[in-house]
């Protein structure tokens, strides 16, 4: 499964920011939210460097990108990679750098609830091909997560049942829970819980800790501090990086909201 949706960062043209729409992205989290991107936007999500230990064995992820398009109403593309890069001595015949977590995904809100500015549950479902990877895993595997959110004035959670047919042609199961502080907060701190489970190797149980903090409507940063037990083995991470909206097209939608704007005036 993906080394689990990294972080997001590289100041980008910060000049622009302020013109951009929300973001809707979810970091800092492995699951993610029951959202997408607005039709015809673009965000970013973009680490220049995140630091992963497992097993006394150290890593770089730089970058860690993942890419989400509006491309109908209710529904993005994502495309999501990681490059992973080695440090200190690497067994013989292993490459130090790898482009892994490889995959292009479709997600889409079968329900609009309180997410979505309407009343009840938010339910998405993100599933795609899993692609292959470079220096990694060379297969392809099939990914679906089903996901589900509400909001209430003290916080949000989002569930997620993903299920993975993994590169390696096995069976893996994900279950996570995000927990986050107020909505209207312009920093919330954040947690996510989550159980993985690949059937033929080990499971993972997870904690991360963290916080978001809404610079703007379209760019926002975020932290998390994540550990875990990957088999009998121990598991680090640090994640921090920026969620980044722009507009790519303006939707009908957009421009008939402007022009009732424009009128009332």
């Amino acid at each position: 499964m993906r080394l689990r949706r990294v972080l997001v960062s590289t100041a980008v043209a910060l000049g622009t920011v302020a013109s951009a729409p929300d973001a809707l992205a979810y970091r800092p989290f492995d699951g993610t939210d029951a959202d997408v991107a607005e039709l015809g936007h673009f965000e970013l999500e973009m680490g220049p460097a995140h630091f992963y230990t497992l097993a006394g064995r150290d890593y770089v992820i730089a970058p860690a990108t993942v890419l989400n398009f509006g491309i109908l109403p209710g529904t993005e593309l994502v495309i999501d990679l990681q490059n992973f890069v080695a440090l200190g001595t690497i067994p013989p015949g292993d490459s130090r750098v790898q482009l892994l977590d490889t995959d292009v995904l479709v997600k889409h809100v079968f329900r609009e609830g309180i997410l979505q500015g309407k009343s009840g549950l938010s339910i998405a479902a993100e599933a795609g091909p899993l692609t292959p990877e470079i220096n990694g895993t060379n297969a392809f595997g099939a990914s679906l997560d089903v996901i589900v959110s509400y909001r209430w004035d003290w916080g949000t959670v989002h569930f997620n049942e993903w299920g993975e047919y993994t590169r390696e042609h096995t069976a893996d199961l994900f279950s996570g829970v995000i927990l986050e502080g107020p909505h209207e907060w312009t920093v919330r701190p954040v947690s996510e819980l989550y159980y993985e489970r690949d059937f033929t190797v080990s499971q993972t149980e997870s904690i991360l800790v963290g916080a978001i903090w809404t610079l703007k409507d379209s760019f926002v940063l975020d932290l998390g501090l994540r550990g875990a037990r990957v088999g009998s083995e121990n598991a680090g991470e640090v994640r921090l990086g920026f969620t980044w909206s722009i507009p790519l097209w303006e939707s009908a939608e957009s421009t008939a909201m402007r022009a009732r704007h424009r009128a009332t005036f």
